[in-house]
């Protein structure tokens, strides 16, 4: 049988700025997946590189007084040195100035210059064309796609121009991409699809390709018309089949097509639309998923230059290490969700998941290993009264081992993090009930049992390590390398024998101590339910949660591109058939949480009325309708937590749910609880 294959890639970044957390985190997440790919035994190739041409790379090498190719290499030294200092194992690093891309490119173009449609039409052609054109998007927009007279994407000011370009027949495959996206998971997540489809449902525009080098003289002169060079988004998407042009695996496929495009959701429409259509008209096959994330917020804000609070990738690696850095990334974000960054969140996390949990067993086991003579093995039964205990940690390191696939096939990569944790929490467990400092006191040691009680822990550590090498590999190392073992020669299965060298070592995760935070002069303090965001909502469907007995997972509408799937726990109060085509009232703006491998966009309002939940019902709205306090102003923060929900009580109050008194309403009438007075809604 013929090793599996996975090829993947990052977009390619613009050689206008520094590396930040937004492009870290996409390539951690390529670099993550390609590791796992490689630890599972599959052929791996994984890509990222820098886009280098266009109008703005030409702006600032005029500005900085350099050549543009100066520039590029200059700037395309800072991500390929960044990378490698966040320890990313790519096996090419592309850049559009290569010679190998730059002729690609030309080829393709000459292929869709000669091509013809079945009508006849030509799939390339000339037209003088006159529209706002905006220099920070390097594009042209439409008179009713300006916001305030300026550039919707960047809010920057456009100029009118009018000019002779070529243009691709994009409008051509709008049915047949359409039917793609329909027909198959080509688009995640799955809510990110609707968003595709939304855009493709109206009238496809054909796509701009050129620029005069009367304006733009740094790109890819066209090969049918040297006058002009490629847009810059042409030639940048081309790099994912131009690096891989001609390449095969090991076992003799073709590496092209990808397997996973890793994107941020602000590039979904160029990579969803402007790149399958150019595929199609060259008869290459599409890339088997667009994977789009979303963003990391900094106090609630998207980062971004303008408002200073962009995150430097490098120096949380320096101050608190690569491998807790890409931990963090890995650990906080769900895939297809923002992610809120804070460095306080961050230590949280370092503490509570690597200093307690990853790094206490292993320094258990080498501490008490000195006992035994820091080798461990199997050499007789001395478990009987621990078999118990045992077998659980055996289980649950089974289970986990289990999930490995169906979790890095659906790109949870958080929830897998998760899995891998419970690991160490168990090792945790199993040394607080078989309590091995006991049985390696003095002079009547009982060293036979405390072998075995170790070994057990190890060869569950062992376990834990690999699983969580693709994230950390170097700090995984090791911790591998403590027990006798390599990352390579550590397999994916629990052993019924073996032996374990142990070597000491410093602590993983050192607890980070932190230092108390002055506090802050009085200010007036805004009412916490401003924060909340809350919609009315339509229960499309409801299905039993596949992993949790109280749970239901819906589908509902809040008045948005797509429907949001809401964990909610109704199942023993309420039927299938009592929520289907129900309205309710959803915490819209609630961090993403995984609940049982599910993961949750929101939280569903219910009251509970002496032990019988019921739904808040928002009488007479439609999906999507706001739902505010009577006398409170409404200022929704992107994202809140749980606890900051906890920080504003509701109850029911003459059959309306209230806050502080303060009735909820929509726009069309109150919201109405089958409650008694004073009943919790939650």
């Amino acid at each position: 049988m013929s090793r599996k294959t996975f090829y993947v890639t990052t977009p390619i970044y613009y050689v206008n700025d520094a590396p930040h957390i937004g492009h870290a985190y996409t390539t951690v997440l390529a670099d993550v997946l390609a590791r796992y790919h490689k630890l599972l035994g599959d052929d791996t190739f994984f890509l990222t590189g820098t886009d280098e041409h266009g109008q703005k790379v030409q702006q600032a090498a005029e500005k900085r007084g350099v050549s543009p190719q100066a520039h590029c290499d200059e700037y395309s030294e800072r991500f390929k040195a960044a990378w490698k200092d966040l320890n990313i194992g790519f096996d090419d690093f592309i850049r559009t100035t290569d010679s190998k891309h730059k002729d690609y490119v030309r080829k393709q173009l000459q292929k869709l210059w000669e091509k013809r449609l079945p009508d006849g039409r030509t799939m390339i052609y000339p037209q003088e064309y006159a529209g706002w054109y905006s220099t920070s998007e390097e594009r042209f927009f439409a008179e009713d796609e300006l916001v305030d007279g300026k550039d919707p994407i960047s809010g920057r000011a456009v100029e009118w121009i009018t000019e002779k370009n070529y243009f691709f027949r994009m409008s051509a495959f709008q049915e047949q991409l359409i039917r793609h996206v329909e027909g198959t998971d080509f688009i995640l997540p799955d809510f990110r699809r609707n968003e595709v489809l939304g855009f493709l449902r109206q009238p496809l525009k054909d796509l701009c390709i050129s620029r005069p080098k009367s304006r733009l003289s740094w790109g890819i002169p066209l090969p049918f018309d040297e006058d002009y060079v490629a847009y810059v988004w042409v030639d940048a998407l081309l790099n994912y089949a131009s690096a891989v042009d001609g390449k095969e695996f090991p076992n003799g496929a073709d590496v092209w097509p990808a397997d996973f495009h890793l994107i941020g959701k602000d590039i979904l429409t160029t990579h969803a639309i402007y790149w399958s259509t150019l595929l199609m008209a060259l008869d290459m096959p599409l890339p088997k998923h667009i994977l789009a994330h979303g963003w990391w917020l900094i106090d609630n804000a998207r980062m971004s230059k303008t408002t200073g609070n962009v995150v430097s990738p490098l120096a949380m690696k320096d101050k608190y290490g690569v491998d807790a850095f890409r931990f963090f990334l890995i650990r906080e974000m769900i895939v297809g969700s923002d992610a809120s960054f804070s460095e306080e969140a961050f230590v949280g996390r370092l503490n509570a998941d690597l200093a307690n949990d990853v790094g206490n067993g292993l320094s258990r086991v080498i501490k008490l290993g000195e006992v035994v003579g820091s080798t461990l093995s199997l050499a007789g039964s001395g478990l009987t009264d621990f078999v118990d205990h045992t077998d659980l940690l055996v289980a649950e390191t089974k289970r986990v081992l289990d999930l490995l696939k169906k979790r890095l096939g659906e790109i949870q990569l958080s929830q897998l993090v998760d899995d891998s944790l419970t690991i160490f929490r168990f090792v945790n467990r199993y040394f607080e009930a078989t309590a091995p400092w006991k049985l390696a006191k003095g002079a009547d040691a009982d060293k036979e049992r405390l072998q075995v009680v170790l070994w057990h822990a190890a060869e569950a550590l062992r376990i834990g390590f690999t699983l969580l090498h693709p994230v950390m590999p170097g700090k995984m190392t090791e911790a591998l390398n403590a027990l006798g073992f390599t990352p390579e020669a550590s397999p994916l299965e629990w052993r019924e024998s073996g032996a374990f060298s142990l070597k000491p070592m410093s602590p993983l995760f050192p607890r980070i101590e932190t230092k108390p935070v002055a506090a802050a002069p009085a200010k007036e303090v805004e009412d916490p339910f401003s924060s909340v965001e809350l919609r009315a909502v339509k229960i499309l469907s409801v299905e039993e949660h596949p992993n949790a007995e109280a749970l239901y997972v819906l589908k509902v509408d809040a008045g948005e591109a797509e429907p949001r799937t809401v964990c909610a726990g109704l199942r023993k109060h309420l039927s299938k058939e009592e929520l289907t085509g129900k309205h309710g009232v959803l915490v819209a703006n609630l961090k993403p949480a995984m609940l049982r491998g599910v993961a949750s966009m929101g939280m569903m309002l219910a009251a509970d009325g002496e032990g019988k939940l019921s739904l808040a019902n928002p009488e007479g709205a439609k999906p999507g309708d706001a739902v505010t306090a009577e006398g409170l102003e409404s200022k929704p923060k992107p994202q809140i937590t749980i606890k900051d929900f906890e920080k504003c009580p509701l109850t029911v109050r003459n059959g309306q749910v209230c806050y502080k008194d303060k009735p909820l309403r929509t726009p069309h009438g109150p919201v109405l609880a089958h409650a008694p007075d004073g009943a919790e809604v939650r």
